[in-house]
Order: C-alpha cells, then sequence, then structure tokens
C-alpha cells in the first residue's frame, strides 16, 4: 500500500478531467495535481456517429493520454475502485491510496449492459452493431453500407444517455446510404424510441418530425428495448407500461442505456440515483464542499456532451479555486449544452439550448435549420477546437463571438 497526497485529484482523463487540469494548470502552474486515468488512449467520441456514417476515420479519434495530460500534472494509471469523502481519501484497483484537499470527479459513464438481454454478446456480428461501442464502431458503417433491404431499426433507450441526439444522426446517415446504394424503395426504417419526443428541447421536436416524415420513417414512441434474439433476428420492446412487442429487423443500431460507474454509485457522493450528487449551477458537492464534479457521472440535469462539458469545467475551475482561496463558489453553470444533430450528409441542425430548453445559438442564423455550414462545423471545425482549444484549456471561442455581435 502506498499514500500520496494532492491538492487537487481529478478521477477521469476523459474530456472533463484533461480540460480541467489544463485550465487550472493555466491559472496556477504550481498547483499540485494528480490526474487519475487507466486508459492508455483518449476519444474523440463525437466523431463516432461520422465514423458509423463512413466519413470519418476510427484512427482519428484517438489519441494517447500521455500527449494530452498537462506538463506538470501527475498521470495516476489505474481505476479508481473506492472514494472515502470523510477521509478525503481515493483508493484505486492496485490498492494503492491517494489523499486530497480537493476532489474533482469526473470518470464518464458506462453502458447497462444488462438493460438489454443478449445485447453483449451479439453486438458487432449479425447485422447488430452501435456507435456507442468503441470496439464495434467501424462495423457500424460496414453493416449500413452492406445492407440490401429489409428493416433495418435504429433504439433510443429510457434512461440516461451520453450525446442523445446520437441515436437518430446515425439513422438519418443510413437513410441516405440506402438510397444512395438503391435499396431505399426495399426497406422499411423504424426509429423505436423509448420517450414521447424526438428531442428534449421543445424548438428542435418540429424539424425532427418533418425530417422523419420527409424520409419516411416510422417512430414508434415508448418503445424501449430490452432483448436481442439474434438467432432468429428479433428486437424485443416493452412499450409504454404495456404488452412487450417482438420486431424482427434485418440491421439493428442499439444505443443502450447508461450509468455511472459502480465505484461513484456504491459510495457517499452519489445521490439515489448514482450520480454525484452536486449542485445543477456551482458543480459543488451538496454535503462535501471540497468536491466538485462534471460531465457525463455527475448529477447536473443536462445533455451528457463534450460542448456541456466545455462550459461546466471554467465554473469547476473557478470554483474551486475561490475555496481555496478561502471565498465563496460564486461562478454559476447556465446549463449550456450543443448538439449537431446531423440530419444526412452535408446537414447539420446545431441545437445549442441550456435551463431554459431554449435555443441559445452561437451563430447569428436560425438554430431549427439544416444547414451545410452547420456539417462543416461538425465535421471539421468541432474536433479541431477539441483538440486544440478545448483540451488544453483555452477559452469558450463563442463567448466571443456573442460578445462582438451584441
Amino acid at each position: 500500500m502506498s499514500n500520496k497526497s494532492f491538492q487537487i485529484l481529478i478521477i477521469g482523463g476523459g474530456a472533463a478531467g484533461i480540460t480541467v487540469a489544463s485550465q487550472l494548470m493555466r491559472k496556477n502552474n504550481s498547483l499540485n495535481i494528480a490526474v487519475l486515468e487507466p486508459s492508455e488512449n483518449h476519444y474523440y467520441q463525437p466523431a463516432w456517429t461520422l465514423v458509423g456514417g463512413g466519413e470519418y476515420e476510427f484512427e482519428d479519434t484517438v489519441k494517447h493520454e500521455d500527449k494530452l495530460i498537462p506538463r506538470g500534472v501527475t498521470w495516476i494509471k489505474d481505476f479508481a475502485e473506492n472514494v472515502d469523502p470523510e477521509n478525503n481519501q481515493v483508493t484505486t484497483k492496485t490498492g494503492q491510496v491517494f489523499s486530497y484537499d480537493y476532489l474533482v470527479v469526473c470518470p464518464g459513464v458506462q453502458i447497462k449492459w444488462d438493460s438489454i438481454a443478449g445485447f453483449r454478446d451479439t453486438v458487432g456480428k449479425n447485422d447488430v452493431t452501435s456507435n456507442y461501442v468503441k470496439e464495434v464502431v467501424n462495423y457500424t458503417w460496414e453493416t449500413i453500407n452492406n445492407f440490401k433491404g429489409g428493416t433495418a431499426i435504429f433504439t433510443f433507450p429510457a434512461g440516461a444517455i451520453k450525446c442523445p441526439g446520437a441515436p437518430q444522426k446515425i439513422m438519418y446517415m443510413a437513410e441516405e446510404t440506402f438510397a444512395k446504394n438503391g435499396v431505399r424503395d426495399k426497406t422499411k426504417i423504424i426509429y423505436a424510441n423509448a420517450t414521447g419526443k424526438m428531442f428534449g428541447v421543445p424548438a428542435y421536436c418540429k424539424p425532427l418530425e418533418e425530417i422523419v416524415e420527409r424520409k419516411n420513417i416510422d417512430v414508434k414512441y415508448g418503445h424501449n428495448l430490452i432483448e436481442l434474439k439474434p438467432d432468429t433476428k428479433e428486437a424485443v420492446f416493452a412499450v409504454n407500461g404495456s404488452e412487450n412487442v417482438t420486431i424482427k429487423y434485418d440491421m439493428i443500431h442499439v444505443s443502450p442505456a447508461m450509468k455511472a460507474p459502480d465505484f461513484i454509485a456504491s459510495s457517499a457522493i452519489a445521490n439515489d440515483g448514482g450520480w454525484v450528487d452536486v449542485d445543477q449551477y456551482t458543480c459543488q458537492h451538496h454535503k462535501y464542499p471540497n468536491i466538485f464534479a462534471l460531465g457525463d457521472a455527475s448529477s447536473i440535469p443536462t445533455s451528457k456532451t463534450a460542448a456541456a462539458i466545455r462550459k461546466e469545467a471554467p465554473v469547476v475551475v473557478n470554483n474551486l479555486l475561490s475555496l481555496m482561496a478561502k471565498q465563496s463558489p460564486a461562478d454559476k453553470y447556465a446549463g449550456y449544452a450543443c448538439c449537431p444533430l446531423i440530419t444526412g450528409y452535408g446537414k447539420t441542425i446545431m441545437a445549442e439550448f441550456d435551463y431554459t430548453k431554449e435555443p441559445t445559438p452561437s451563430f447569428p442564423l436560425d438554430p431549427t435549420k439544416e444547414r451545410a455550414s452547420m456539417w462543416m462545423v461538425k465535421k471539421y471545425a468541432l474536433p479541431w477546437i477539441y483538440w486544440n482549444r478545448m483540451l488544453k484549456g483555452k477559452p469558450f471561442e463563442a463567448d466571443s463571438w456573442r460578445f462582438l455581435l451584441k
């Protein structure tokens, strides 16, 4: 057993952890910071939809973790296994114990494999795929491009999920690929949506409803996938609390429900839902003031996207530094999130919004319209911004643009 102390310990070296570490070091490079992250590789997951649609190389979404952790920050290459907030300690899978003065929790989420019987064993083969499983993202494109017609199902789950727009983005790209390959007229596309609407922000629902109607996609609301039967190519759905419904498929893209890592859910820092229990504005823990959380594993009630993290990170950084200076955390996160809704090749609705559930566009354009310019932003600008600005702790560009527009 070893014991080492840090001023600031960050659990998670994904988008949130690296961004917070970079911003902290930019503010004060003498801080004693460690990032606890077991993975060798870091992934730009927002591009996996484009990989699945044949528009991006998977290899271009990957960088080695040690190329991204800021200089001067310690990398602890291990899994967090227990958080002890009473004693300000984190224990790792290998038995190491690390003490902290301040803790930032952002380990991301994990797939709820047991929420869909048969999913784990069949994904990545037999025309069952998912852009949420990194090992089979390339198989999504293989499945779509080789599709010969029949029933193609795309699912959206009940419960939490990363990037709630992603399940329908790949569907729109698949529909256009089917048309290009000459099989659209013998294909039935079903969007099995466990919720009762196309998107969580009302302003973007109407254009998406018009798009699925235009593309002749059968949207089945209240359909939550609970089982896959690969031998007979059948998908079983729980439907609004009534009897289960079985639908045969020729291909299916599954978007599974997700949850916080088990070590979070079983700890004293979690709420009843298993998420890190923080204030939605200050990102500070409700019970333990020296703990902050952001990103997918937090209880913050906004979309689980990299764009949300980009706006949460400076709030965490400024409030943490205020606390260190014996001042009250004053910065507020307004719930900003962004979901570039790809509606086809060369077309994207740039859905930006906040806690008010109203559009908060970065550009002086109607954000509810499909635009070629927003496709270019999604495909080219956002990946560059992620690697070269966000992860390096640089400010949010749109704040400057909005100021100039005003």
